[in-house]
């Protein structure tokens, strides 16, 4: 099982056995990709299937407090039939709420863990600016240096701007450039040179290098975690 849905919980066949088996399966996979160093999607997944399980949760609590204490005899006729259609799949919620109970700390548990070895990860990572920065620095390129490996990745990044009535979001969108060799002589300073030659959308590029000792899987990991960086330094 190497997906799950959103609402896997509530839809196709709700039975406490099978939905059990699904999650195990689900987080098994995840585990193992854990083990593997491969964080991403996985982590994000378990960020909002944790948030989802505890909406329902709250949701359901709601609508419980909601409902009447007591009902009159004369309300109760008015009633009947919308009390009777919300009241009748007291059986499947009974599963329903069996299977979130059983599966929420199971969610918290893959969710710490991925939190630890991102967290690991990022202690490794260095991030710095590349030649001199530019005032504006919502978008421009972002260097990867993986380990040993002789090149440099590189992606051009935009930073964009997410507003609710409640919050403001920051998310970053990365599109891979190219690989550019590293040398004492083709330093990141020519790299930076060799991109303001080549794309001219970006005359005064903001240019940052991402660098970790340690070898990492780079699209499930290592740029997802360098770009998160990225968007907490530029903030």
């Amino acid at each position: 099982m190497t997906t799950l849905g959103l609402n896997w919980f509530t839809e196709g066949r709700v039975d406490f056995e099978y939905k059990k088996y699904l999650l195990l399966a689900y987080l098994q996979h995840v585990h193992k990709n854990f083990e593997e160093n491969r964080l991403y999607p996985q982590l994000a997944e378990l960020v909002d299937h944790y948030r989802n399980l505890n909406t329902f949760i709250e949701t359901k609590k709601n609508l419980s407090e909601g409902f009447p204490k007591e009902i009159s005899e004369v309300d109760f006729k008015k009633l009947k039939l919308v009390y009777e259609t919300t009241i009748k799949d007291d059986d499947l919620m009974g599963e329903i709420e069996r299977i979130v109970e059983y599966s929420l700390p199971r969610f918290k548990m893959g969710l710490e863990d991925g939190r630890h070895r991102y967290d690991t990860i990022e202690e490794k990572l260095n991030v710095s600016p590349v030649g001199i920065l530019p005032l504006y620095k919502n978008e421009g390129y972002l260097l990867l240096k993986n380990g040993r490996a002789t090149d440099t990745q590189v992606y051009q990044y935009r930073i964009t701007v997410f507003e609710s009535t409640e919050e403001r979001f920051r998310g970053i969108h990365t599109e891979f450039v190219g690989t550019y060799p590293h040398s004492l002589v083709y330093t990141y300073e020519n790299i930076k040179k060799e991109l303001v030659k080549e794309y001219k959308q970006l005359p005064n590029p903001a240019t940052y290098l991402a660098e970790c000792d340690v070898q990492y899987p780079i699209q499930e990991t290592l740029l997802p975690i360098a770009g998160r960086y990225l968007v907490r330094l530029i903030d």
